[in-house]
């Protein structure tokens, strides 16, 4: 059959991925719900397995936990040396992703899949790792939880109270070719904490005060119950499209409404909708166009509200092109494993009670499929002047295509009259026939059906003796009206139906080839204004519609691109754009616009909105709107991409120039350093002569000297700067008391703080932190220097310490002029000042050096004008976990 029939795309689609994936390695994970279910337990069981059965199984990552019986189960395998690696004074041992490459085992272990890896390495996380290994051919077994899939992530923080920032995306669990299930129930898990068989005995109580109680175990449990079966439902799919299974399979709950073409439908829809919320199933919504032209504009309109409502109720709505409904229905359920189909009870009309309902069509066409019926009122005729008006059209178009049969095979007969005694009687039956063909084309069943008994008719009046008149003089006659009667059915339908499948198949064609150009000229497009061209043109040669394309810019205010043929209402595309979601005509926000506004969705954030006018009133049809949804997806990637475009050609202007700068100012700096020196050492010689200067030479040397100093301390700064972005500088960070900088940063600016009195404040209860004493004390030089150079003297400064629960907090208060106002960043940029006409001497590099040593150190530096006058720097160090008192177990607050 038809239906039947494996579509050659899918064919192909499915021989191209899986000559992808015949030279990749295969993922098999194991799933739980918590830590402590047993998931390494049954990874390094499996492992054994294979093992026994004489593969090559290599561990590359287990984490035991300290378990004993895990411990057991990983004897006997072999395990991949670590790569050792030196991470801020400490040696840790990480995972060798080229050893595991270059040893390449058939299968390697790799624990805790969302882990992330050292800084600095190949990889930031561990499932990237995966990724090359299965790439290199490698098969690989692994573990994660529920709370690790990114999906996930915040609804176990919102259930547990915790957050786990170690995530895997969905994406590389979907694409796992095996997933276990490894399940424990909430308590006997609890039971295990208790054992100490899950985290050692403070660990333990501090987990079943917080994470391991027994109604988070619940959850947990339900959430990777429901997203493994997620899965295996996925799985199923694939198999079925896979195997072109054709019967369906009833493995879960699944409706599929059937909408007609009259206002009827919407109880069907209801009721439909309100089963999959009791049942708590997915369900769908299907109308099937057999292209009989009894459904008019009004009808059809009312179709496209009907399907909206489901849409909005939540259903995956289509329109289908097919002959008949019910083979096109009973496809599209098994397509999508639909078991349960929901349809109206059909009254039986008396002119035609031989023709089956097309619940009865459904029975007989697949009887694996339940039918619910549904009880609907009687059609109501329209009234009033506008329902004779609409009767009157649907007559008028009903009987053009009866009457052209007609004068069709009277013509026929017309043309054939004379030629009667020249060409043999089965030419003539050829020629109605011909003549029922392209009535079938031309104006669909019915017309055929009229023309085929109209042409059997007309044959026996005018070409079977005797003549004129509806008598047959020999019964073999019978048999050939018959057979003309019965061929001409036949190929009339058999026509009709190929022109609703040509007609829907050339518009499909159609629609793809035009958003395959689109997308062609687009990918070549290097500015918006082409893009809102471009999709202008699709728009109105697919569709007719007029359009306007609204972009954001840097600031998120929509400019209108030229060439714009609708006009579009700046509050409906404002609000779309805010929210992210189409409004206008045809949706439930502002349905009274003329214009459907879509926004433009991009990967990273929102490009902008398309308006679509469609000029006519009535709803557009799933098929457009799907159309239009892409449309609109091709054009953001297309914007987003020229905006990126233009971000990197920036970005690589400015790297050049920041390269061509430091390497400039590093060759100056250097060349500069030299005679500075050498002025500063004059200048000491010729303070140190005999008799001692005095007076104006004095003065004059000193000036020297001191304008010598300051020049090579510019230099310094440049010299530091360079160092700084390029890399160069490797802290030598260690646990001390902050106390201990502040004072000796203090005696260093003794000389420049003289006349301003200094408040020191910090709290006694500030741990030790992990930092370069002499980096963090250039830090706190430059930041007094630069508060004593903008503030009067005898004007206090402040200097308070506190402890947060992340990190330490330093505050440096002064009584100046404060920041400008909208520059408070500004500051921290390189040859920046707060003021640019402030005669105060520097070239503007303090500030900037001060932010790249907090940011080498994971802290930062920020600075605000104080309410009551002056300028604030808060300075904010990391707190990490100092060492105990043995000296052991420190580590820093951004190590993994």
């Amino acid at each position: 059959m038809e239906s039947e029939r494996p579509d050659p795309d899918a064919l192909l689609s499915r021989v191209q991925t899986d000559a992808a994936r015949a030279g990749r390695g295969r993922l098999k994970i194991f799933f739980g719900a918590s830590a402590g279910v047993g998931k390494t337990y049954a990874m390094l069981g499996e492992a054994r397995q294979q093992v026994l059965r004489g593969i090559d199984v290599v561990i590359g990552v287990v984490e035991t936990h300290g378990r004993a019986e895990t411990e057991a189960m990983a004897d006997g395998i072999e395990r991949l040396p670590p790569r050792e690696t030196a991470y801020r004074g400490r040696v840790l041992r990480e995972f060798d992703l080229d050893g595991a490459l270059a040893r390449r085992p058939a299968i390697i272990l790799m624990d805790e899949l969302a882990h992330s890896n050292l800084a600095g390495g190949r990889h930031p996380k561990r499932w990237q790792d995966v990724e090359e290994l299965l790439d290199a051919g490698i098969d690989v077994y692994s573990t994660i939880n529920v709370q690790h899939l990114e999906s996930l992530n915040d609804i176990v923080s919102g259930i547990t109270g915790i957050r786990v920032w170690e995530t895997v995306p969905d994406r590389v669990f979907d694409e796992a070719d095996e997933v276990v299930v490894v399940d424990f129930p909430p308590d006997e898990l609890i039971e295990r904490l208790r054992q100490g068989k899950v985290y050692l005995p403070e660990q333990a109580r501090l987990a079943a005060q917080n994470f391991f109680r027994k109604g988070n175990l619940l959850a947990l449990r339900e959430l990777a119950l429901r997203r493994t079966a997620n899965r295996v439902d996925d799985e199923m799919q694939a198999y079925r499209r896979r195997n072109s299974t054709v019967p369906v399979w009833p493995t879960r709950e699944s409706l599929l409404a059937c909408v007609g073409a009259d206002a009827r439908a919407e109880k069907i829809v209801r009721r439909c909708a309100r089963l999959a919320a009791q049942l708590d199933v997915p369900w769908h919504a299907v109308h099937v166009d057999t292209g009989s032209g009894d459904a008019g504009a009004r009808q059809r309109q009312e179709m496209l509200r009907v399907l909206q409502l489901a849409q909005e109720l939540g259903a995956t709505t289509a329109t289908l092109s097919a002959p008949a409904a019910a083979p096109a229905l009973v496809r599209y359920a098994r397509e999508h494993n639909l078991s349960r189909l929901v349809m109206g009870r059909s009254h039986r009309r008396w002119r035609r009670p031989w023709r089956p309902t097309i619940g009865e069509a459904v029975e007989a066409e697949a009887g694996d499929l339940d039918i619910l019926r549904v009880a609907l009122p009687r059609a109501e005729k329209p009234g009033g002047d506008a329902g004779e008006g609409v009767r009157r059209a649907a007559l008028a178009g009903r009987w053009h295509g009866y009457t052209a049969a007609v004068a069709a095979c009277g013509a026929v007969a017309v043309l054939a009259a004379p030629l009667q005694e020249r060409i043999e009687q089965a030419n003539i039956v050829m020629l109605f026939l011909l003549a029922v063909v392209a009535v079938a084309l031309v104006f669909g069943r019915g017309p055929a059906v009229l023309a085929a008994f109209v042409g059997v008719g007309l044959f026996d009046l005018f070409f079977v003796p005797p003549r004129f008149s509806f008598a047959v003089s020999d019964i073999q006659y019978l048999i050939t009206f018959a057979v003309m009667l019965v061929v001409a059915l036949v190929v009339g339908q058999l026509t009709a139906g190929l022109r609703v499948q040509v007609a829907a198949a050339t518009g499909r064609e159609r629609r793809i080839r035009g958003l395959y150009e689109m997308s062609r000229e687009l990918s070549a497009t290097l500015l918006a204004e082409q893009v809102a061209e471009i999709g202008a043109r699709f728009l109105a040669a697919e569709f007719g519609f007029r359009s306007a394309v609204l972009v954001a810019d840097d600031k998120d205010r929509l400019q209108a691109m030229p060439g714009a043929t609708a006009d579009v209402d700046p509050g409906v595309a404002q609000w779309a754009f805010e929210r992210g979601v189409a409004a206008g005509r045809g949706t439930d926000t502002l349905p009274a616009s003329a214009c459907l506004v879509l926004p433009l969705k991009a990967t990273m954030r929102l490009r902008g909105v398309l308006a679509v006018d469609p000029g006519e009133p009535g709803l557009l049809d799933p098929e457009q709107r799907r159309a239009l949804d892409t449309c609109a997806s091709l054009m953001a990637i297309s914007i987003e991409r020229i905006h990126y475009i233009d971000i990197a050609g920036r970005t690589t202007v400015q790297m050049e120039s920041e390269r061509l700068r430091n390497s400039l100012l590093s060759a100056i700096s250097h060349d500069l350093r030299t005679p500075l020196a050498a002025l500063v050492g004059l200048a000491d010689t010729l303070q140190m002569m005999q008799p001692p200067p005095a007076g104006a030479q004095r003065e004059v040397i000193d000036s020297i000297r001191n304008s010598a100093i300051r020049m090579n301390t510019l230099v310094g700064n440049l010299l530091d700067m360079a160092r700084l972005e390029s890399g160069a500088v490797r802290l030598n960070r260690q646990w001390q008391p902050l106390e201990e900088v502040i004072g000796s940063a203090l005696a260093a600016c003794a000389p420049v703080l003289a006349a301003r009195p200094v408040t020191v404040d910090l709290a006694p209860d500030l741990p030790l932190l992990h930092f370069d004493a002499v980096l963090i004390e250039r830090v706190l030089v430059n930041v007094l220097e630069n508060a004593a150079k903008y503030t009067p003297e005898n004007t206090p400064i402040d200097i308070r310490g506190r402890a947060a629960s992340e990190n330490v907090v330093l505050r440096i208060d002064d009584r100046g002029p404060g920041l400008p106002s909208g520059r408070e960043e500004a500051i921290f940029e390189k040859f920046e000042r707060g003021r640019r006409e402030s005669a105060t001497p520097g070239v503007g590099l303090g500030l900037a050096i001060c932010r790249a040593i907090m940011r080498a150190h994971g802290g930062g530096i920020r600075g605000e004008t104080r309410q009551g006058g002056g300028a604030s720097f808060i300075l904010t160090l990391p707190r990490g976990r100092p060492p105990a008192e043995d000296g052991s177990d420190a580590l820093p607050d951004d190590s993994p």
